[in-house]
Order: C-alpha cells, then sequence, then structure tokens
C-alpha cells in the first residue's frame, strides 16, 4: 500500500510539472519581463560599461601590447595617430581621426565598417526620435485604460484600437525612407571610396590589380595556350597577356602541414625540456608516433619514443619528401583554373567585365583575388563537386538551424529564469528557495555566458562548413559566413524564439476545441492566430528592450580585451609558450568581420522589427550604436588588423540583409494594424507597397552602382597613350610565382629555441647537428636545412667576410629581447595570420617593384627557387641599433638579427633565356620585346620550368645539406 501510495504522489508530481511546463511554453516570459527588469538592465549595462572604460584607460598605458600592438608594428604611412600617456589620452585621436587618414591607417575593409556602423548611429538615432515622437504619445492617449498595466505595455498599440493605429502606419513609411536614404547616400559613399582605391598607388602596383583568373577549364584548354584562346572567344582584341596554368601539387599540402605540425610539437617538447637549461629534468620528453608517418606501423602499439630524436628525425624525412615533389610538379597533370596578366589595369577590368555574363567553354572569368586570400585547395574543383557541396552544406546547415529550435526554447524558457525550472522541477525549487542569492548569480552568469558561448562558436561552425562548401577566397567565404549566421540568428533568436509561444498557445487551443467536440476548421478560426501573434509580440517586446541594452556592456567587454588580457598573463606566467608562440601573442589579432556584420544586422532586424510596436527598442539600439562607432573605431585602430584585405566588399553583403530587415519590418507592421486598426484596415493596405519599393530600390542601386563598385573600366582601352609606350611587361612581373600554389615556394619554418638554451641544445642530439649554411660540412645523419637565409658561411651581421657567433645549426635561437611580433612580422610564417598580406605593415606579397637603379643591390634572394638575382624580393635586414625604421622601429620585412649579414658575398643565380608569351598566333618579337631583362623559363608562362619556374635537372647532392632541403640549385653547383 505505501508503493502504491508512493508511485500514485510520483504521478501527479509528473503531472503536475507537465502542466507546468505547458502553461510555461504557452507563456515563459511574464515571470521575468516586469518593468523593473529593464530599469534593472539599463543601470547595470550603463554602470558596468563605465567601469569597464575606466578600467581600460587605466590599464591602457601600460598595456600597449594588448592595447595598442599597431603603435609599434605599422610603418610610417600606414601607422595609427600617437598617444599619449594619460588615462583618457586614447579619446582625443578616436574623436578627430577622419575618414581619409582611417583609409591608410586600417585599410577599406576597416573603414567600410566603421562607416556602416556610423550609418546604424544615424539611422536608429533618428528612428528613434521619429518613433518615440509619434507612436509613444498616440499610445498613451488613445489606448484603452488598464489598471494593471505597467508603463512598459501602455506604450505598445496593444489596448489601442481603431483609427489611432494610423500612426504606425505612417511611421512604417518614415522608417523605410530613412533607412533606404542612408542606404542610398553611403552607397554613393562606398563607390566613392572603391574608385579612391581603385586610384591608390598600391593597387596600380598590386600584380592581382591587372590579372584575371579563369576558373573551370575543359581538358583541351588546359595549357597556357589554351588560357589565350579562351580570352580570345570574349574579346578577340585584347592585348597580348602573360598566362599561367595552374599544376597538380598533390599531396605537397599535406606534407607541409605535417612538417609545421611536427615542427610547433618539436618546439613545445624543447620548451619544456630547456625550461631551465641549467638543471634538466632526468627524464627527456616522449611522443607517440604520428598516424601519417610512413613507419608508423614499424612501431609497437601504444609505445612512445623519444620526442626530440623522432620529430627531428621527421622533420628531415619530411623535408626530403617536400623537395622531391616540388622538383616534379611540372610533370604532373594541369588543373582546371589559371591565370592570365596584362599590362595595363583598364584592359584587366573591361575584359572581367565583358565576361561578367559570358562563360566561354563553360569557365568563369573573374579579376583575381589576392594571392594570400585564395583558398588553393578549393580551387580545382569542378562544377559538380561544388555543387554537390554546396548542396550538402546547405542541407547541414538547414539541419542545424531547424535542429537548434528546441533547445532554444528550452534556454528562453528555463535558463533566462530559473524560476521556471523550478515550477516544473520541485527539488530544485527547494534548492532555490535556500540558496536564492547564490542561484541568482548562476542566473546573471549562465544566460549571458551561454549566449556569448553559442555567439563564439557558432561562427567557427559555418566558416568550416563553408570551406568545404568550396568557397575559392577567404573574403568570399566571410561574407558567406556572415550571411548564414545572420539566417540562422533571425531563424532561431528572432522568429522562432518570438513567436514559438503563440504557435505552442495556437496548437493546443485547436487540440483543445477539436476534443470538445467543434471541427478543425472552425476551432482554427476562432483561435485567431493573429490576434494571439500580436498580443506576443507585445508581450515578449520588453525582454528585447532589456537584451540590447546589454549589448553596451559586451561592447565595452570587446574595448576592455578582458579574454587576451588573461590568457596572455596565464600563458606567460602558468606555462612553458614556446618562443614561437610568445611572438604569436604580441600579434595584433585579426578582426573578426563575420561575426560582427552579423550582431549589427541582427540587432538592426530586431530593432526594426519591434519599433513599431515598442517604440523603447529604438533608443535601446540607438544607445548601443552610439556607444561602439567610438569603442570599435578605437579597436580598429590600435588593436586589430584585417588579415585579408577585400577592398570593402562586405558591403553589398550588409546592404542587402538591411533591405530584407526592412521588408519584415514591414511585415510586423500589417500585422499589427490588420489585427488593431478598424474594420475597412486602409492602414494595412497602405502597408502592402513598401516591401514592393524596397525591392525596387534595391534592383536601382544595383544597376546604378555595383559595375562601378566592382570594376575599374567597362570599356577597353588598348589604344591609351599613356600606356601604349610602356614595356610590355616589367620584369617583376612572376605570374607563376605569385599566383602559385604557396606550397611551391614559401619557406619551411624553422624550429625556434629560447636563445638562453642554446649552449644545452648541441648536447641533446649528441653531436648529430651541423652546419646547415656550410655545403661541404653536411653529414649523413644531420638534422639541418632549417634556415630561411643561405651564404656561403654564416657571417657577422654587418661585417662581411667574419664569422658569426657560434650558433646551432638548423635552429633558430630567439633572445629574449627578440620574442616580439615587431621583429618577425616581415616573414610570411607570422604575417599572412596578422596583415601582413594586406599592405598595413607597408608591403603586400603582390605589389610589382618598380625598376630602378641599384635595384639589385636592394633586393636580395627570394625565397622560391629557380629565381634570376633580378627578380627576388627581398628586404634588408635590421641590425638592431635602431637607426633604421620610423621612431628606431624596423620597418615590415626586417628579419630577425639571427639572418642579417648572410647574403652578402653569394654569387648571383644565372640568367637563362627567357620565354615568351603562350598566345598562339602572336607576332614576331619587336626590339622592344627582345630587349626585356631576360627571365628564368616559366615565369613568363610556358617554358621548360613551367608553372613556378622549379627546375627540372637533378643533381646529386647532399640530402643533408641546406640547398637540399629549400631546393635552391644553380647549374650543379650549391649556393
Amino acid at each position: 500500500m505505501e508503493t502504491g501510495r508512493d508511485m500514485g504522489g510520483l504521478y501527479r508530481r509528473q503531472s503536475d510539472g507537465a502542466q507546468e511546463l505547458l502553461k510555461l511554453l504557452k507563456n515563459p516570459y511574464s515571470a521575468q519581463l516586469a518593468q523593473n527588469s529593464v530599469y534593472a538592465s539599463l543601470g547595470t549595462s550603463i554602470g558596468f560599461t563605465l567601469l569597464l572604460a575606466v578600467g581600460f584607460s587605466l590599464l591602457r598605458p601600460y598595456n600597449s601590447v594588448v592595447y595598442a600592438p599597431k603603435l609599434k608594428i605599422a610603418d610610417e604611412k600606414h601607422a595609427p595617430p600617437p598617444m599619449g600617456r594619460g588615462i583618457f589620452a586614447w579619446v582625443g585621436p578616436v574623436l578627430k581621426t577622419t575618414e581619409q587618414e582611417l583609409v591608410h591607417a586600417i585599410g577599406l575593409d576597416a573603414v567600410v565598417f566603421l562607416r556602416v556602423l556610423r550609418m546604424c548611429r544615424n539611422i536608429f538615432v533618428i528612428l528613434a526620435v521619429i518613433g518615440c515622437g509619434i507612436l509613444i504619445p498616440v499610445n498613451l492617449s488613445k489606448g484603452q485604460k488598464f489598471s494593471t498595466t505597467n508603463l512598459i505595455t501602455k506604450v505598445t498599440p496593444v489596448n489601442t484600437y481603431g483609427s489611432a493605429n494610423w500612426g504606425i502606419t505612417i511611421c512604417a513609411w518614415i522608417f523605410n525612407i530613412v533607412v533606404a536614404g542612408f542606404l542610398w547616400w553611403n552607397y554613393r559613399a562606398i563607390l566613392r571610396l572603391r574608385r579612391q582605391y581603385y586610384d591608390s598607388p598600391e593597387y596600380h602596383a598590386s600584380l592581382h590589380a591587372r590579372t584575371l583568373m579563369i576558373n573551370d577549364i575543359p581538358k583541351d584548354y588546359r595549357s597556357d595556350e589554351g588560357i589565350g584562346r579562351l580570352i580570345d572567344e570574349v574579346v578577340p582584341t585584347s592585348s597580348f597577356s602573360r598566362t599561367a596554368i595552374a599544376r597538380n601539387v598533390k599531396e605537397l599540402p599535406e606534407l607541409i602541414e605535417q612538417h609545421n605540425k611536427a615542427v610547433r610539437e618539436l618546439e613545445v617538447h624543447l620548451a619544456k625540456y630547456l625550461k631551465n637549461p641549467d638543471q634538466l629534468p632526468s627524464k627527456r620528453p616522449e611522443c607517440k608516433p604520428h598516424k601519417d608517418d610512413p613507419s608508423y606501423g614499424s612501431f609497437p602499439k601504444g609505445q612512445k619514443v623519444d620526442a626530440i630524436e623522432y620529430l627531428s628525425g621527421r622533420i628531415k624525412d619530411l623535408e626530403v619528401q617536400i623537395k622531391e615533389v616540388r622538383l616534379t610538379v611540372d610533370s604532373r597533370n594541369p588543373l582546371s583554373y589559371g591565370f592570365a596578366s596584362y599590362e595595363d589595369i583598364a584592359e584587366a577590368h573591361s575584359i572581367a567585365f565583358a565576361a561578367k555574363k559570358k562563360h566561354p567553354q563553360g569557365t568563369t572569368i573573374v579579376l583575381a583575388p589576392r594571392p594570400n586570400d585564395i583558398i588553393w585547395k578549393n580551387m580545382p574543383l569542378s562544377k559538380a563537386a561544388r555543387g554537390r557541396r554546396r548542396m550538402l552544406n546547405n542541407f547541414y546547415i538547414t539541419l542545424l538551424t531547424i535542429a537548434w529550435i528546441a533547445p532554444n526554447a528550452m534556454i528562453s524558457i528555463f535558463l533566462i529564469s530559473l524560476a521556471n525550472l523550478g515550477h516544473v522541477w520541485k527539488a530544485f525549487q527547494n534548492s532555490l528557495a535556500a540558496h536564492t542569492t547564490w542561484w541568482s548569480i548562476v542566473q546573471g552568469v549562465a544566460s549571458p555566458a551561454i549566449t556569448s558561448l553559442i555567439y563564439l562558436v557558432l561562427p567557427i561552425i559555418f566558416r568550416r562548413m563553408l570551406i568545404r562548401a568550396g568557397d575559392r577566397t577567404k573574403t568570399a567565404r566571410e561574407r558567406h559566413v556572415a550571411g548564414k549566421l545572420y539566417t540562422f540568428f533571425v531563424f532561431n533568436f528572432l522568429i522562432v524564439f518570438s513567436v514559438f509561444s503563440t504557435i505552442w498557445t495556437f496548437v493546443s487551443t485547436v487540440i483543445e476545441n477539436t476534443d470538445n467536440g467543434q471541427d478543425a476548421w472552425t476551432a482554427i478560426r476562432n483561435a485567431d492566430f493573429g490576434l494571439a501573434l500580436f498580443i506576443s509580440l507585445c508581450d515578449i517586446s520588453p525582454f528585447w528592450i532589456t537584451w540590447l541594452l546589454q549589448r553596451n556592456l559586451g561592447a565595452a567587454v570587446d574595448l576592455a580585451q578582458l579574454w587576451t588580457l588573461v590568457w596572455s598573463f596565464c600563458a606567460r606566467k602558468f606555462s612553458s609558450p614556446t618562443p614561437r608562440e610568445m611572438i604569436e601573442l604580441t600579434a595584433p589579432p585579426s578582426f573578426d568581420y563575420a561575426s560582427y556584420y552579423n550582431y549589427f544586422l541582427f540587432y538592426s532586424t530586431v530593432t526594426l522589427c519591434y519599433g513599431t510596436i515598442q517604440p523603447l527598442a529604438l533608443p535601446a539600439c540607438a544607445l548601443y550604436f552610439c556607444l561602439d562607432v567610438y569603442l570599435k573605431k578605437y579597436l580598429l585602430l590600435y588593436i586589430f588588423v584585417t588579415k585579408t584585405e577585400s577592398g570593402g566588399m562586405f558591403w553589398r553583403m550588409f546592404y542587402n540583409r538591411m533591405v530584407f530587415a526592412a521588408i519584415l519590418s514591414n511585415f510586423v507592421v500589417f500585422l499589427a494594424v490588420w489585427v488593431q486598426g478598424d474594420g475597412a484596415h486602409m492602414e494595412a493596405y497602405l502597408v502592402i507597397p513598401l516591401p514592393f519599393l524596397m525591392i525596387a530600390f534595391k534592383w536601382y542601386c544595383k544597376r546604378t552602382f555595383d559595375d562601378k563598385i566592382h570594376y575599374y573600366a567597362v570599356r577597353n582601352k588598348l589604344n591609351d597613350p599613356e600606356t601604349s609606350g610602356r614595356d610590355l611587361f616589367s620584369k617583376n612581373d612572376k605570374l607563376a610565382a605569385r599566383f602559385g600554389h604557396p606550397v611551391l615556394y614559401k619557406p619551411l619554418i624553422t624550429p625556434m629555441v629560447h636563445a638562453r638554451a642554446q649552449n644545452k641544445l648541441a648536447g641533446i642530439y649528441g653531436g648529430r647537428l651541423t652546419d646547415s649554411n656550410n655545403a661541404g660540412s653536411g653529414e649523413s645523419g644531420s638534422v639541418s636545412g632549417y634556415s630561411d637565409t643561405y651564404a656561403l658561411d654564416s657571417m657577422r651581421k654587418g661585417q662581411p667576410g667574419k664569422k658569426a657567433a657560434a650558433g646551432v645549426p638548423g635552429f633558430e635561437m630567439v633572445p629574449e629581447n627578440k620574442l616580439d611580433f615587431a621583429y618577425y612580422k616581415g616573414r610570411a610564417e607570422f604575417g599572412d595570420e596578422h596583415g601582413g598580406g594586406g599592405m598595413l605593415y607597408g608591403r603586400a606579397e603582390d605589389i610589382v617593384r618598380s625598376d630602378t637603379p641599384g635595384s639589385s643591390s636592394a633586393f636580395g634572394m627570394d625565397s622560391r627557387p629557380g629565381t634570376p638575382m633580378g627578380q627576388r624580393n627581398y628586404t634588408p635586414t635590421y641590425d638592431g641599433s635602431g637607426e633604421s625604421g620610423v621612431g628606431g622601429r624596423p620597418p615590415y620585412g626586417y628579419q630577425n638579427e639571427d639572418q642579417v649579414g648572410l647574403v652578402q658575398g653569394a654569387a648571383e643565380m644565372p640568367l637563362t633565356a627567357p620565354s615568351y608569351g603562350s598566345r598562339p598566333g602572336t607576332p614576331n618579337r619587336t626590339h622592344r620585346e627582345e630587349s626585356l631583362e631576360r627571365r628564368a623559363p616559366g615565369f613568363l608562362g610556358g617554358g621548360p620550368a613551367g608553372y613556378g619556374g622549379l627546375p627540372q635537372e637533378e643533381i646529386d647532392q647532399d640530402p643533408a645539406s641546406y640547398d637540399y632541403f629549400r631546393t635552391r640549385r644553380t647549374n650543379g653547383r650549391q649556393m
């Protein structure tokens, strides 16, 4: 009997919990959306924002590595305005720096981002004045009076009926006009900025500015000549172009990825083992063999090996394989993409414009992106493969979007208010009553923490999905990430979150009425879904006010850089970071444009949708943008860099979604005036033209601005007298190398070890190390070939012919005073991840240097094999004296002091006969063409060395020597 009573009580408790859950699903917001919650949110938001701002002002002068890294690393032209050490010294530069100054300091992508931010501020300040000035007085004076209604509810039209709702229709028209007006005004400004970008000296000096990218080339045209024939089908009168077809690099990217992984792993073990060089641990570090190692099967399962010995051998084997694959790349099959470069930028753009709607032989001809913008592993994908990946990717995103509905509903019910969880879980209710203060803290932390975690994780998920979808460029991928994130947020966090309770109530009411004997159609009509949805939107609107107010706190957290500050401190004090990790800690972080554009679009969409039914949302959103426009300006000026510059191409993505947000808000307005207006519904009918007018506005802007934004010229200028007398090609236009796959020419990274462990390092290997820079000292068992410089011997910095201090070959010794990104920003292994390819530090990788007298002494060896001395880009080294650069800082490209002076006295590479263009039917060369500087074969398209200019002859060489691993050979003689 006792057991029966216990079971009966359990069933009753479960039934009561189920009933409470059903009630919460119908109305989950009543418990937490009291009027006081808005006041509390406003107070805490402003209070914590001011606290963080004051804390930032106090910490900034003493933490320049975190709060102003760009002041130290930028060159003179791209340096942000100087700041004093005063507490509020940062305010002046942020307020006074103009847009034209920002273009040079932070790049066009960042300038367009700040312009978008200012546009949102101006839009919502004006909408707040208009909306609150019209709607609040109307709703307060014309709304029916209820004694229990609070002020937050009174300003909504939930109690306003009939002709009084004409104010909503009038505001809807004004809102659309204001949004369209600002979009049009800024579209013109973006066009002006783009034309300035096209006219800039940097753009005219860039190879990508006059290069075309041809994709989906059929097999019969996969040659340098074939690319010329394809372009001739579009513009038969085009001038001579230099072309390069891509070659299959096969396993080379995977090999280099494995090499980089092994080098970093070796650095980690060495950093821990040599943390205290005077007291080495008794046991050497161990690791498991890599599964991608061909010799993995020879090791017993689960056995660990000596990490230093294994990884050094693994690195050596990988470099041997990389060398062999690089030498055989020209014997590989050509791929389905290639490049064509022209002397005149206007001609390249006009051909791209002419080919915009044409696809000769099924190809796609577009302007080439920057080389560092290309996602190389996606380039060989066929149209069918990209279509399958895109369809599969969209399926997974749709599945994720739908699957998130259930947890989103649970978060909206229980996480926002833990009291709701207590209603369905009695044991938790007892704990909640006993420990009210503790659970209040948990509730205050859990909701924003989980929401922030979602904000951090979702961009990573979508970015990885879109890499697999086949995007060819990183900037296009980021734009697609922002678009997919916006779709996900609008569907789940706005639409589902807002209408979930209404749909649940509607369905449950229909089911209840049909159970009572009504037919389904009568039950649906009696439920009045439109009215229920409108009331639900008004009821939930206070939540969005509090949520928008809390965004101010998020903006202040961004400024304070709390995570970076804490992580940097912990990494330095409580772990054994490698020199590479220490250098990366001082590098400026990359700005996540996709995430921030999504946030701005989502805030704007929420406010536009709720602005007419909850006017207080408008000033809440305006307050956020008014604050963030200055905070983000500081972040982009002094902290963040643009990893891959697109030239402001995010604008179109933002513009399209702002138009969509305005259209979506019109549907909310139509719903409000339909259910609350008079019987004639004239207010609702006048809202119907608005979505169509916004679509027409979008079409107008596209036709008026887009071609001028995307193309430097839309007409061919072959007979331009200013360009007709110029040399056909500059000797520095290394098309195949600059637009070749980076794995063909990028130097391999070198293991970095702290200089304090230099004396102990050689003993760890038991004498197996040799001087990798000395061609005659190679031993079969040596670990060498890591250095990115070359020399006949190691010379003292700035003193040719004198031996440098003894070092450890095969490793880069990094002294304590050089653990700073400022000394390594010119190296691709560091700079590419922190804006080095976008000219923010003074150089872009595809800049075409002018042929000036004495240039051969200014530029030394390039990292690409087989390139003549006259064509090699080399940046002068920094001697540490502080005399070079700006303000004693080493300018962009200055190398580590261990690499200084090593190129002096080295012999030049021999020059080979030039290989001229690939266009069939090219006339005999003129005297001017024959007088061009001789180039290595392959750099003019085709030739014995082909793609990338790699040498084809095999030379017997010591596998342990420097040149064996770095693939630099000349006529059988080692450098």
